[in-house]
């Protein structure tokens, strides 16, 4: 029997009632039943994460599909993992997600736990837990009235790694703001070693153009998207480190997937984009970590399925609906790069939300590069959410034909449109409580079998 402290002991049994309760007549609870096990005990954490071999995804863009890629890898190498898959990852969501797997029996057998860990949260989950290994997939401006610039982002991080020096952490390789972070843990790096394109300029848009150490402008052997690729500074010396784990050759880049090699391994990860590639190489470079034997890596991401929301596709009356989360510039742009990959005829739906989880200041579609959609065989354009006049007018600046906008008020409106309109695919484009609302609605119309 695991022993535990007799606050520990309601904590933990009030949160499984309360979770019990919420998936039965809420359809979902993934987050108030770890508001309720802190309030009763705010060290609940330590105990429940207790034996488990803890791996945190963290960073701005690729947590959640990061996560749902290890997490995949894990399981299909017959490991037991536990994961907050619904992508509720602050304090409150990992904490409900070791609540609903805790036994009260203890084990010896080795399990894992993959989180998905908020930027700004992971110094609460680090105070109770020592993670093995820590990933930051990327930095980019998200949400500037909650989080301010990348720098701001990068220090809420690090104030959380601070706390569990023994932890190895995994780094993105081309993140500028992540090299020679003069920390004292094990740190490895991956990335691409072989350019997308003939690209060595980065945006006027792009976030960190300047170099860390002296302030003087990066240049580049090559960029993959925004500021991530082979940097260095010709002013101090200072570029990036030398990569683990590498893309070396790029095989196929389509709109459905991407093949390429990794350390001299050809790798096939079923998902599309340039982002989804170092998702992809991360979580093998991870596995790779954890003594994943390789083939299982390759077998899993070749099989791997979308996350909720994250290039999740579903059939409505026939037509082909592919949902693609967007919340910053440079997720934006990279799945309109993807999706400008298509060249087949399509429909597309722009769903903009300005919530807390979205972000407040919506002034941010304006650095994204709508323009590149101009050509395009593009249909019907259906635009939605509570800020759809501001997305239409950045539409309808970026060139799109206003004779084709369709602005609709409400997700009946928008399902109506998407029955008739004249393609059979339709790309949705949501921020992030955009994505979950117009979600709950296909599921309560029966579109979408799991909400969560």
């Amino acid at each position: 029997m695991f022993k535990i402290k007799t606050k520990e002991f309601f904590s933990i049994i009030t949160s499984k009632i309360v979770l019990k309760l919420s998936k039965t007549f809420f359809k979902g609870g993934s987050n108030f039943p770890g508001k309720v096990a802190l309030k009763i005990c705010p060290d609940i954490l330590k105990t429940i994460g207790s034996g488990y071999r803890v791996i945190i995804v963290t960073g701005t863009n690729g947590k959640t599909t990061t996560t749902s890629m290890i997490n995949s890898i894990l399981e299909s190498s017959g490991k037991k993992v536990i994961t907050n898959s619904t992508g509720a990852n602050m304090l409150p969501g990992v904490v409900a997600c070791f609540i609903e797997n805790f036994s009260f029996k203890g084990t010896n057998e080795d399990k894992f736990a993959v989180m998905e860990v908020d930027e700004a949260n992971v110094k609460f989950i680090t105070k109770h837990l020592k993670p093995e290994i820590i990933t930051i997939t990327n930095l980019f401006r998200d949400q500037l009235d909650r989080y301010g610039e990348v720098y701001t982002t990068l220090n809420k991080i690090l104030e959380g790694v601070t706390l569990t020096p023994e932890s190895k952490l995994v780094l993105n390789g081309d993140e500028s703001l992540l090299g020679d972070l003069n920390l004292e843990n094990p740190v490895l790096y991956y990335g691409f070693n072989v350019p997308i394109d003939e690209n060595k300029k980065i945006d006027v848009n792009a976030d960190a153009k300047f170099c860390k150490k002296c302030k003087a402008p990066y240049k580049y052997g090559f960029v993959t998207y925004n500021h991530l690729g082979d940097y260095y500074c010709d002013n101090c010396g200072f570029k990036r480190p030398e990569l683990k784990y590498s893309i070396d050759k790029i095989l196929e880049v389509t709109h459905d997937y991407s093949s390429v090699s990794i350390n001299g391994k050809e790798v096939s990860i079923n998902q599309p984009g340039t982002y989804n590639i170092y998702n992809g190489i991360c979580a093998y470079s991870i596995c790779r970590e954890l003594s994943i034997e390789e083939n299982a890596i390759i077998n899993s991401l070749k099989n791997q399925q979308s996350s909720f929301g994250r290039q999740e596709e579903i059939n409505i009356d026939g037509k082909e609906i592919k949902i693609i989360l967007v919340k910053n510039p440079a997720g934006y742009d990279e799945a309109l790069n993807t999706i400008t990959l298509n060249k087949d005829s399509i429909d597309m739906c722009f769903l903009l939300n300005d919530n807390y989880a979205d972000g407040r200041d919506v002034s941010w579609i304006w650095d994204v590069n709508f323009e590149k959609l101009k050509d395009l065989s593009i249909g019907k354009i259906f635009v939605g959410g509570s800020r759809l006049y501001d997305m239409a007018i950045r539409l309808k600046i970026a060139g799109l034909p206003e004779d084709n906008f369709s602005l609709c008020q409400t997700h009946d409106s928008l399902l109506e449109n998407i029955k008739n309109c004249p393609n059979n695919k339709i790309y949705v484009l949501a921020t992030y409580t955009a994505m979950i609302d117009f979600r709950k609605f296909l599921h309560s119309k029966g579109y979408i079998n799991k909400l969560w």
